[in-house]
Order: C-alpha cells, then structure tokens, then sequence
C-alpha cells in the first residue's frame, strides 16, 4: 500500500458467515456495486448503532466482489483542498492497483464540517465506497441508506447455541432477551464464558455475566455506575412496596417470554419499556431499592449525572439523553434518574423560546421513556413536580414512607455490620428516635468513628453524641423523651 496512504486507513478483516438478517444487507450493498443504476455508481450509506456489524457487511460484500476493505475514519480527511485531492487520487490507484474498497466512516460526535468532507471524497473515489454511520449525512445527490441491525434475538440465539450447546441450560433465552449483542460480542463473551466456567461458575452464570461485562455501555462521561452492594435484607420496606419490588423483577426477567414469544410487542411498540417511580421523602431507600434490584436481577445500574446531560445549548441535551437511553438499551443496564424532577418536571406556558426549549426536551423525555425497552427508575421526593404524562407512562409506582417504630427497630437490628464491635446496644430505646432509615444510617456511622477513635466497641454513650449532631445536621430538635437513657 502507497506510505502516504497506508497510515489514514485500517485493513477490515473478513469476518466470515453473516446472520441471515445482515447478509440481505450485504447482498443488496453487492448489487449497488456491480450493477450501479442509471452506470453512476451511487452514494451508499451503511447505517445503523451496529459498528462491527457495518464493518462486516462491508467487508463480506467485497470479499464477495474479490476485494479487501479498508476503513477510513472521517475525521482523519485532510481539510485542505489540495490534499484532499491527494488522497482520492491515491486511493483511487490503490483500488485499481491493490484490488481495494473503502468504508468511510462517520462518527457521532463529527461535526457537519467532517461529514462534508466525508461526502466529498467518496464522490470523488466512486465505486466501491461506501459510507458508515448511526445515522445518514446531509447530502444533496441521491443517497441509498441500508440499515445494519444487531442480529435478531434468534440469531444471536443460535450463535450461543453453535459454539456453547452443549452448556446451555435455558439461560441463553434470559440473555438474548436482556442484552443485544454483536456477533463478535457474542464470540468474545463465549470466550469468556469457558472462563468462567472453568472457574467453577455454572453455566447460565457464566454466560450470564461474560455478556453482561461485553453490553456494558460506554457512559462514563455522562453517568455513573453504582455497585450494588445492598441486599434484599438490607432493605426495611412495608410489605406492599416489597410486594410491588418482586413485581418488577418478575417484569425485567420474564419480558422476553411476554413480549416476543406471547405477541405482546406484535401489538404495538409502545409502552413496552419497564419504568418504576420510586417517590417519599429523603433518606427513606429509594436509591437502596433501586441497588437492590440491580443486584437481584445482576444488571448494571447507572446513576444519570444530570450536570454532564443538561445542556444549555438547544438540542444538546437530546443527543445526550439519546446516548444515554441507546447505550443502555443495548447493554441491558438500569437507568437511575435520581431527583428526577429536575428533568421530568411539568411543562409550562410557552413565554419565550427557553420555555419552548425547555418543553421540547420533556416532550423528548416522554417519546424515549415510552419506547425504552429496559429499566429505568426515577426517584423524586416531589411526586406532585413531575408531568402528569410521565406518571401516565410509568409501570410502577413505590410510595416510600418514613419508617413506623417496628421498621426503625428492624433497621437498627441490621444497621451494623457483623465486624463490627458493639456493647450493650439498646434497639428499643434506639428505635425511639423518629428519623428516616438513611439518617439511622448517618448515626451508626458516626458513632463507629468516635468508638475507632476512643478505642472501645460502639455503644449507647456514642450514638447519642452522634445523634445529637445528626439531627443538627437536620435542624431538628432532639427530644429528651427520644433519646432519654442512651447514654
């Protein structure tokens, strides 16, 4: 290959046997490229959240036509005319010479500088290029879009079963329904997978978790990722809220089943996303349940961190909200929205054009919230704040309330880890004091600090000092009658 051209560009291996669904694709790429319509070799556009499956498209179709592809990103076209001029030039030699075809592609974060660019040198090449991208350039000639999907649920299906068969116990069907993998995912989790399994691990937990390390969604700049370390006997809730918990987890897991195999999504796509509310005041175990649930159905959750996605340039905070939802639909993973009115407040009088704005994004909120096919859970501690549209839309609702004097005892029985040590703990008298089960939380942790720092066991004396502060933390007044004989 020509040194002047070989750094730009990155040689796309031939992946072999694509799933029946991208192989159409590659057909109909095959016969743009050897029968152009009307002799022009049209301008073609591989789309679709696929990357590797674009790739693989375009690689079979010109292993097909006795090619080798070669990707070229877009933002590495040079931006001088004369250079640019360069490269189709030798590009243009290479394929006659080298027996190559090019797949230029278009990020999503490129600006419309980059797809200009993009777009002319293809023009400029002609056949067989081809362009890729989630979604197509403004162009002002004719543009032939083919979507690249992710294999269908089947597809992937068999793509467990031919390589792992043999160690499947019906978990496969639970991953296929919860994670959308590409097939190289798929092939790099299998590889995984006998890892694990070697490990000890049984084979649904295997295949399980390798998928679930491959789904994971690149979400670092705008969420984060909590590790659910709370268990389902850490969380003190009323039995009906604990109720409506079990409930959604029967939601999440059997949602494959429901939908695809009983012909609920042949309905209509709408409302088949699963969301859940969780509203009371602070400190009561929204976010707890939310960890819980994760853990329970061993799913990542991800805390939307609302200062990187709002935006106050128009239509900013869209495109991140569309990666955030994109991102965790494909990886399976749970939203959290916490303090969720911030985002998913009422709608007001159009006045001026930030109101507008401001109404445009909740009207996105409502479409992406209905269409989302995974978990999200919202958390606010002003229900009465939030549009009456999204409550509309939300599956579940949980009212968290602040615990009554048996919930308080039972929090205070479990507060303390087992490590820990303790002397002469009085969990009636403890139990007393009114305060929610994250402030419970707060004391505990304050009374263990003057305890490491006085050299003795937790006791009573300690988490009244550490209640006394706690509640001024709150501002709120200490009756004697709450914490009268603690120390």
């Amino acid at each position: 290959m020509d040194p002047r051209v070989e750094p730009l560009v990155e040689p796309v291996a031939y992946a072999g046997e694509l799933p029946p669904s991208q192989s159409a694709v590659s057909d109909r790429l095959i016969e743009l490229w050897s029968q152009p319509p009307n002799g022009q070799a049209p301008l073609v556009h591989l789309g679709g959240r696929d990357t590797t499956g674009r790739r693989a498209v375009a690689a079979t179709a010109a292993a097909r036509c006795g090619l080798s592809l070669c990707a070229l990103r877009a933002v590495d076209i040079p931006a001088r005319a004369a250079e640019q001029d360069e490269l189709a030039r030798l590009w243009i030699r290479q394929a006659l010479l080298g027996g190559n075809a090019l797949l230029v592609e278009i990020d999503e974060a490129d600006g419309a500088d980059t797809e200009r660019l993009a777009l002319a040198l293809v023009e400029r090449i002609g056949s067989p290029t081809v362009l890729g991208g989630r979604e197509p350039p403004r162009s002002s000639r004719p543009l032939v879009r083919l979507e690249v999907a992710t294999p269908t649920a089947n597809e992937q299906e068999q793509l467990w079963r031919s390589a792992l068969g043999a160690d499947l116990n019906g978990g496969v069907e639970r991953v296929v329904g919860q994670f959308h993998l590409a097939r190289d995912e798929i092939e790099a989790a299998q590889i995984e997978a006998r890892a694990r399994r070697a490990e000890g691990a049984t084979a649904d937990e295997a295949v399980w978790d390798a998928s679930r390390a491959q789904a994971r969604p690149r979400l670092d700049d705008l969420a984060q990722r909590i590790e659910s370390v709370a268990g389902r006997d850490d969380l003190v809730v009323p039995e009906t809220e604990r109720q409506t918990l079990r409930e959604l987890v029967l939601h999440v897991r059997h949602r494959l089943l429901v939908l695809e195999k009983w012909g609920f999504a042949e309905k209509s796509l709408r409302g088949l996303g699963i969301s859940a509310l969780f509203a009371g005041p602070s400190g009561t175990g929204k976010t707890m349940a939310a960890e819980v649930l994760a853990g329970e159905l061993r799913l990542d959750l991800y805390r939307i961190d609302l200062s990187a996605v709002v935006s106050k340039y128009i239509g900013e905070t869209e495109k991140n909200l569309r990666r955030v939802f994109d991102a965790a639909e494909q990886g399976g993973a749970i939203l959290l929205f916490d303090e969720a009115d911030a985002l998913f407040g009422k709608r007001s009088e159009v006045k001026d054009s930030h109101d507008r704005y401001a109404n445009i994004e909740v009207g996105y909120l409502l479409q992406r919230m209905e269409a989302y096919r995974g978990l999200a859970i919202l958390t606010t501690t002003m229900k009465s704040a939030l549009d009456p549209a999204f409550l509309r839309r939300i599956r579940f609702v949980v009212q968290f309330t602040r615990p009554n004097l048996a919930s308080r005892r039972e929090i205070w029985r479990r507060v303390f880890p087992e490590r820990t040590p303790t002397r002469g703990l009085d969990v009636d008298a403890l139990a007393r004091l009114d305060v929610t089960g994250g402030a419970i939380r707060n004391i505990a942790l304050r009374a263990a600090f003057l305890a490491a720092d006085a050299g003795t066991p937790v006791g009573m004396d300690q988490l009244a000092d550490a209640a006394r502060s706690e509640c001024a933390k709150l501002e709120r007044p200490v009756a004697e009658a709450e914490i009268g004989g603690w120390a």
